[in-house]
């Protein structure tokens, strides 16, 4: 079953729940895969992967958000905005831990052979592609620029 159909059932079964915050941000992301597989030269269909795409940045948003409300005193919305991040988060590959990242950059820089921050550009490449989707690209980002620092 692909993405796109898993949410659309669990959003069925949100509903038999009755479980508020899963229906209302299950249904946010299909709103987004609606939008993503009408969008011209999508050809009426939507990949796993950009369906993820999607996910992660509904995510990213979400805790900006939350971390915005949380600085403004407005606890009530950044916890409502965690809640829905949580929800989003199960329909994502596990995140990478610190030591797991930290080793899998480790790695990359030793393919690419770089030495210092001047070649970060080299390594963020490889990184990005290979750990999409397993850690945050801010996450990768400050990594690469302690280990090659």
């Amino acid at each position: 079953m692909n993405l796109y159909d898993k949410v659309s059932e669990d959003i069925k079964n949100a509903m038999k729940a009755k479980d508020k915050v899963a229906l209302e941000t299950l249904r946010n992301v299909k709103k987004y895969f609606i939008e993503a597989k009408t969008a011209p030269g999508a050809n009426d269909e939507l990949s796993d992967e950009t369906a993820a795409k999607i996910i992660q940045k509904l995510v990213k948003q979400g805790k900006d958000s939350a971390r915005i409300y949380a600085e403004q005193g407005r606890g009530e919305l950044a916890d409502a905005e965690l809640a829905q991040v949580a929800v989003m988060e199960t329909y994502l590959p596990k995140q990478l831990s610190a030591e797991e990242l930290e080793a899998a950059l480790k790695e990359i820089i030793a393919e690419t052979g770089a030495k210092d921050g001047k070649e970060m550009g080299k390594v963020m490449g490889i990184a990005s592609k290979k750990l999409a989707g397993l850690a945050e690209g801010r996450a990768i980002s400050a990594k690469v620029k302690e280990l090659l620092g």
